[in-house]
């Protein structure tokens, strides 16, 4: 991995993770609602989750990084659970989600760290 690509890899990593952390989070949130509520909140989660996938494919497609594949997997998968309404089971995925990043990131920052950019 070239320098350029591992500061852009722990640069979107450390972005997904917090995205991740917050859509799984809110999912979290939404055993205690109902009726239009929880609709309304289910749509918020669906497009928190939308947002970090969008940041994950972003990262992939500019460090040609394989590893952003299996984010984007778990990704979808907290998406279809959203859109089914099982948003609480979404946060299964976006904890297998972040697993991934985080090892993304770590990989990221242990080149830069060998570099002497960290």
């Amino acid at each position: 991995m070239k320098t350029s690509e591992a500061i852009i890899s722990f640069s979107q990593s450390e972005k997904v993770k917090s995205g991740l952390l917050w859509a799984s989070h809110a999912a979290g949130l939404l055993n205690g609602l109902q009726g239009t509520e929880r609709q309304g909140a289910e749509r918020i989660v669906e497009l928190m989750v939308d947002l970090v996938g969008n940041e994950a494919l972003l990262a992939r497609r500019i460090v040609k990084n394989d590893a952003w594949v299996e984010v984007e997997k778990n990704i979808d998968l907290a998406k279809v659970m959203v859109r089914s309404g099982v948003a609480q089971e979404a946060a299964y995925h976006l904890t297998k989600a972040l697993q991934h990043v985080t090892s993304i990131g770590r990989n990221a920052m242990g080149q830069l760290k060998k570099e002497g950019l960290l």
